[in-house]
């Protein structure tokens, strides 16, 4: 870990705890299933979305009937509860997917209970003049549907309820089928803060076995209003063509340009944090880097003496062999690349294992020389694998991190110190985060300025969302009165 004001809150909170974890190691299957957790039934959880929905609709009520103060005592219970409970979420996501690491899970849910907008975040705007005054406020929408991912399950649920409450909504959750007891727990935590804070209803539901069909079903019910997608291409498109409003938060592949005017040490070790933060599970993380030829050797340096490992070009075909695999569409018959499951999220020094390399826990990146084309390149791994492409100039790393990013207008980093060289990719890349001389998770907020939020709506235009992305406008009118001046 790097940031060092979320490693003091992760020892005190971890130390408070007892989940028999420790490091990595996860929690027994036995303790846990899509409806409950050590014994505990999970409050909110049902098996039919029909039913899910209406329990949605009854917290929407319940919530809408709440007043600005109340609603933000609720959400002061609820980051309370996230705080305490981040470790067993962290352990929980870590046993249920086998994808990431329990300490810096641990800090994504610390960043979600400090740094996730409430109420303060729905303010009205008044416009008076020579006709009267107009007031316009954020109202909810009323239910919303959200389906959340595996990468990060219950931080996205955790977040996004946090926002879609504050608005006043209420929500029903359709989860990751491979993250469904994590991101139920958070469901749960959720509404056992509600409890706590004297609100009895369900205000967030979900599913105890996710579907297919039932998210179909929610994407058709009349009573849901507005659709949010945190998750693949294929998904987002689904809930894009359902006909209702919806809020898409796609894939990424973000590139990294460092030019021969950055710190390169710092951006070294910047760029090897990010990239492994969480073992790159996260949309926004590093995925490939294009630095200057005068710099690349200092760089790589740099990145080996901050737990990077640099593999040769015919070990990287041999790896690439093993973490991507050809999968054919079954109507098509087009045979495409994807990413293996198993090693999606994994620990370096696993996949390192793969292609007979042994090393230790100090190693947490796996680093590599590779042409512009390489599928490593072009391909979003979401694994601590990042392939570093050599470029001459300015011109040529804007053309071809541009094309890496394959148009998502996701994310984008930069390591320099001339303004006009940050002007111009910015410009050129479009992205709704662009990172600046920093680790990619400051982008979200952990250990940079701004709000955190999980689900990044590039494909839809609402950027980093917050309470206000989950509300409707409404406007009131008083002609020719109540103007003072």
């Amino acid at each position: 870990m790097a940031i060092n004001w979320t490693e003091t809150q992760i020892e005190e909170i971890v130390n408070k705890v007892v989940v028999g974890i420790q490091g990595n190691r996860t929690l027994s299957q036995s303790t846990w299933d899509s409806v409950s957790y050590c014994g505990r039934a999970f409050i909110g959880v049902y098996e039919k979305m029909e039913d899910a929905i209406a329990a949605a609709e009854n917290g929407y009520r319940a919530v809408r009937a709440m007043s600005v103060a109340q609603r933000e005592k609720l959400i002061t219970v609820i980051r309370g509860m996230i705080r305490d409970e981040a470790p067993i979420m962290a352990a929980l996501g870590v046993a249920e997917t086998g994808m990431g690491r329990v300490d810096h899970k641990t800090a994504k849910h610390l960043l979600v209970a400090d740094k996730t907008p409430g109420t303060e975040d729905i303010v009205p705007t008044v416009r008076t003049g020579d006709f009267g005054l107009t007031l316009t406020e954020m109202a909810p929408f009323g239910v919303v549907g959200s389906i959340t991912p595996s990468t990060n399950p219950s931080e996205t649920v955790l977040c996004n309820s946090i926002g879609m409450i504050a608005a006043a909504n209420g929500v029903v959750f359709n989860p990751h089928p491979n993250a469904i007891a994590t991101s139920n727990y958070a469901v749960d935590l959720i509404n056992r803060a509600s409890r706590a804070a004297g609100v009895p209803a369900v205000l967030v539901a979900s599913m105890a076995k996710p579907t297919l069909d039932t998210a179909n079903v929610m994407y058709k019910h009349p009573a849901i209003r507005l659709l949010v997608c945190t998750g693949g291409p294929g998904v987002v498109r689904a809930v894009l063509a359902s006909g209702k409003k919806a809020i898409g938060a796609g894939a990424g592949n973000p590139p990294v340009i460092v030019d021969d005017t950055a710190d390169i040490p710092k951006a070294a070790k910047d760029i090897i944090d990010g990239c492994t933060f969480d073992n790159n599970l996260p949309c926004i993380a590093e995925k490939e880097v294009f630095a200057f030829a005068s710099i690349a050797d200092e760089l790589i340096a740099g990145m080996l003496k901050n737990g990077a490992y640099k593999i040769t070009a015919a070990e990287a075909e041999k790896l690439a062999g093993i973490v991507l695999k050809d999968v054919k569409n079954p109507k098509t018959g087009i045979v495409k690349k994807a990413v293996a499951r198993d090693c999606v999220g994994r620990d370096a020094k696993v996949l390192l294992e793969k292609i007979g390399i042994h090393v230790g826990d100090e190693i947490r990146c796996i680093i590599c020389e590779t042409s512009f084309d390489h599928l490593f390149v072009q391909e979003e791994l979401m694994m601590p694998i990042l392939p570093i492409v050599r470029v001459h100039n300015i011109d040529e790393a804007i053309e071809l991190a541009v094309k890496a990013e394959h148009g998502n207008r996701h994310t984008a980093h930069m390591h320099s110190k001339n303004i006009d060289h940050l002007s111009r990719f910015a410009k050129a890349v479009e992205t709704t985060i662009f990172v600046k001389n920093a680790p990619s998770y400051a982008g979200i907020g952990f250990g940079g300025e701004g709000h955190t939020t999980f689900t990044i709506a590039g494909p839809t235009g609402e950027g980093i969302t917050s309470a206000k992305s989950f509300t409707r406008l409404r406007r009131c009118v008083m002609a020719d009165s109540f103007r003072i001046i």
